[in-house]
């Protein structure tokens, strides 16, 4: 399992109070008697309903997956219940996680806003602007002087932020590398940087991993969970690769098991992060 280092979800005020249950009176449902595969819950007063890839979940478990899988930048529903070694990975769609989860009218909103935003950021480069809170699209890659053309319209006067810092752009000298604000730094690099080092359990001889890898495709980060093999799948551009090495999967396992460390070593803290054009494949 990985998980994603920003974007958090982040729940209403008005979260449900009241535990939820299936009708066990629904007949559109398939109840079984079994486990939950996401929250491993064996308790037999608690009914369970199949998904559609045979898995069991209540929808309070489901419910709890699919806002976790939101929180980390995911807007696809993927099954986590274990076959074996295997993730199962079935994508369930939004409409069959509607009704098994039972989602209330409120989170149907969050749901829907959140995966159509996340929708955005995956074509784009986009950040959320520091003064007004809407989407902001940057056009130059390598330019971290942005224009929101909602707050200079709100405040009668041009309004640029700083890309890397999220601070009011400072230095009108120089327009491209340097806010004027102190202590503007990359976080995410800061976080490449100062990161602690983890031990894989499952992956023979990887003691002395960084818990922390930008995606080598896209650049988003993530953490491995530090179980399980050393493969993750990244959850915005879906691409797999190697923890360890930072290789796509399909290049690594030409070499090395994923339960095994790779004949390259543990590759080094990462000082770049690359830059995702969002239409990769």
């Amino acid at each position: 399992m990985c998980l994603s280092v920003t974007d958090r979800w982040t729940e209403d005020s008005h979260a449900m109070e009241d535990e939820k249950s299936y009708d066990p009176e629904d007949r559109t449902l398939k109840f079984v008697e079994r486990q939950d595969d996401i929250a491993l819950d064996e308790d037999p007063s608690v009914l369970k309903a199949e998904m559609s890839c045979g898995h069991a979940v209540t929808p309070e478990s489901l419910t709890g997956w699919c806002k976790y899988l939101l929180s980390q930048g995911q807007y696809k529903f993927i099954c986590p219940a274990l076959i074996g070694k295997r993730k199962c990975d079935v994508e369930w769609s939004y409409q069959e996680v509607r009704r098994l989860a039972a989602l209330t009218a409120l989170e149907m909103q969050q749901f829907e806003e959140t995966m159509s935003t996340l929708a955005s950021t995956k074509l784009f480069d986009v950040k959320s602007c520091p003064g007004c809170k809407t989407l902001v699209v940057r056009q130059d890659t390598f330019n971290l002087n942005v224009h929101c053309k909602v707050c200079s319209a709100d405040k009668g006067q041009a309004y640029q932020f700083c890309w890397q810092c999220l601070s009011p752009w400072k230095n009108p000298g120089l327009a491209i590398g340097r806010c004027g604000n102190t202590g503007c730094s990359n976080r995410e690099l800061q976080l490449l940087k100062e990161c602690p080092t983890v031990s894989l359990s499952q992956v023979q001889g990887v003691t002395d991993c960084p818990s922390i890898r930008a995606c080598p495709t896209c650049g988003i980060l993530l953490e491995h969970d530090k179980t399980g093999c050393k493969n993750l799948r990244c959850l915005r551009c879906n691409k797999e690769f190697c923890f360890v090495c930072l290789k796509l999967k399909s290049e690594c396992k030409k070499t090395s098991s994923p339960y095994k460390l790779c004949p390259s070593g543990v590759a080094p803290r990462q000082k770049a992060i690359p830059i995702w054009s969002g239409n990769q494949r």
